[in-house]
This record gives structure tokens, C-alpha cells and sequence, in this order.
């Protein structure tokens, strides 16, 4: 099967549709397998835990790859309807539409002024503790979600679906919610979630230097920001997208944040003043056009094929 028709009509359908909100979300026997895995299995000392953790990540791209070749091999078997089945089994593994409904409901509120709706839209998708939140905070939390699942949830799944197919996809979204779960470096994930954060820098490491540049290109600017400052966020992908958003926007983002308390000390990406809830607006429309720029990407690879 050629992927890149298969991509360009998983990436339109799921942006029209998205994914039915009462219905269970493949991701979330993902998540269940991780933490049954990790309840038993995160034990002992720090070389143990580290193996542990290396076999817990082999198991999941082990799976994923099973079940996507499965469900190619049927896809092909059904003559004319397997490009369907691809093609809605794969949408489940894109987060374009939802990634945008995230944000805009953060972004109602804001404009608003109801801070407070606002600090409780934007925990949905952030980590980082919020009640204390200005307008500003608010703002650059939701920008930097933004730019940054732009990869995770966008790009990167497309990409590995566009090299492996349906295997590749299903891997790179379990790589992905293994590392939001275990990749922290927290006493009780740091050895455990090693292998986790270390597959998803892999993972991510090509679409997010591609995310920063589509961010780039549809926000008319960003190259000499994501250039001068990608390199000195804490993750070695996350600052890509991030920096190039920060560029286009004129404003800046990072500095410090607290989690569960904590102060977390963070590096500035761009320059400026914070960004507000009108910043958050462009960042929305910003994104919209760049998914719009990897369709015509995706398009073009289908066209010549």
C-alpha cells in the first residue's frame, strides 16, 4: 500500500471529524497497559528499574507494530474498502482537530476575562501547576502545548505512518504516551522511564525540526529565534516548534514554572513581551495554516507517486 494517499486522507478526515468524544480512545489501552506494567515492574534498584523500563518500551513498539501489521494485512485482503480501514484506524493515531479544541478552549475564556475558566482549560492540557496563573502564564502555557503536540500529536505519527505504515504510527503514539506517563525525572520514573524519554526524543527528533519550520513558513517568520534558541530548551525536540512559534509571534515564551509545587527553572525563547490572549488567537491561526502547509507536503508526495 503507497502511504502518502492513505496520510493525506487521514489527515483531512480527521481534521473535518475529529474523534467521537464518547468513545474510548485506542491511546487509553496504552496508558492501561503502562501502568499495570509499571505497578509490577518498577521495583528495586536503579540498574533494574532502567532494564525494567528498556523492556517495558520494547513490549509496547512489539505490540503496536503486531497489531498495525494485522490490520494491514486484513486492510489488504478486502479488496477496495482496505484503504477505508486504513484510513480510519490511522486517524485515531492524529490529534490535529482535538489539539485545536484544546487550545481554543482555553483561548474563549481568556479573551473573556474569566481567568479562572481559564486556568482550568488549560490544566487539561499543560502539566505544570496553573492556579496561580496570570493572563500571560495562561497564554504561554496553551502557545507552548500548542506548538510542541503540533509535533508530538501531528507530525511525528504522520511521519512514522508515512515510513511504516500503520505499524509505524501505533508505535510512535505508544513511544509518546509512554513518555507523558513514565519519561519524568521524578525518583520514582528517572532510571524506570529512561527508555521512555530517550525512544520519544528519537521519535520526535526529525518532525520537530520539520514542525519549527512549517510554524516558521506559515507564520512568516521564527527562523533566526528557532536558530538562536531551540538549542537551550530542556528537550532536545520540544524547543523546535516552540522557538519557531515564539519567532512568529514576536513574543516570548519559557521562563520559570513550578509542578507540584516545585519552581522549575526554564530558559526564555524569544523575545518581547509575554503573549496575551489576542497572541493566542494568532497562535491558533498560525497552527491551522501550518497543517494546512503539511497537507500540500503530504499532497505533493501522493501526487508524484
Amino acid at each position: 500500500m503507497t502511504h502518502a494517499p492513505a496520510l493525506l486522507a487521514m489527515l483531512i478526515v480527521e481534521a473535518v471529524c475529529g474523534y467521537p468524544a464518547r468513545w474510548p480512545h485506542p491511546v487509553m489501552a496504552a496508558g492501561a497497559l503502562i501502568d499495570f506494567v509499571e505497578r509490577r515492574w518498577n521495583r528495586g534498584a536503579a540498574g533494574r528499574r532502567r532494564i525494567a523500563g528498556v523492556a517495558l518500551v520494547t513490549l509496547l513498539v512489539g505490540l503496536s507494530a503486531l497489531i498495525g501489521t494485522a490490520i494491514e494485512r486484513l486492510a489488504d485482503g478486502v479488496g477496495g474498502w482496505g484503504l477505508l480501514l486504513v484510513v480510519a484506524v490511522g486517524t485515531t493515531g492524529l490529534a490535529q482537530r482535538s489539539l485545536y479544541d484544546h487550545v481554543a478552549a482555553v483561548r474563549a475564556p481568556l479573551a473573556a476575562g474569566d481567568l479562572v475558566a481559564a486556568r482550568r482549560a488549560v490544566a487539561m492540557i499543560v502539566g505544570r501547576d496553573t492556579d496561580g496563573l496570570d493572563e500571560a502564564g495562561v497564554a504561554v502555557a496553551a502557545i507552548e502545548s500548542l506548538a510542541e503536540s503540533f509535533c508530538d500529536a501531528v507530525i511525528a505519527p504522520a511521519c512514522w505512518f508515512l515510513l511504516l505504515g500503520l505499524p509505524g504510527l501505533f508505535a510512535a503514539k505508544a513511544i509518546n504516551t509512554a513518555d507523558s506517563m513514565i519519561g519524568h525525572r521524578t525518583p520514582r520514573h528517572a532510571a524506570f522511564g529512561w527508555a521512555a524519554a530517550r525512544a520519544d526524543d528519537a521519535v520526535n527528533w526529525l518532525p520537530a525540526r520539520l514542525a519549527g519550520v512549517l510554524i516558521g513558513v506559515a507564520g512568516g517568520g521564527g527562523w533566526r529565534t528557532m536558530a538562536r534558541d531551540a538549542r537551550h530548551h530542556a528537550s532536545p525536540n520540544g524547543g523546535w516548534p516552540e522557538a519557531a512559534m515564539a519567532g512568529a509571534l514576536g513574543r516570548r515564551l519559557g521562563g520559570p514554572v513550578s509542578y507540584d509545587g516545585e519552581p522549575a527553572a526554564r530558559t526564555w525563547l524569544g523575545q518581547g513581551r509575554a503573549p496575551d490572549a489576542a497572541d493566542l488567537t494568532r497562535a491558533l491561526r498560525i497552527y491551522g495554516m501550518a497543517c494546512l502547509l503539511f497537507w500540500m507536503l503530504i499532497g505533493g508526495l501522493a501526487w508524484r507517486r
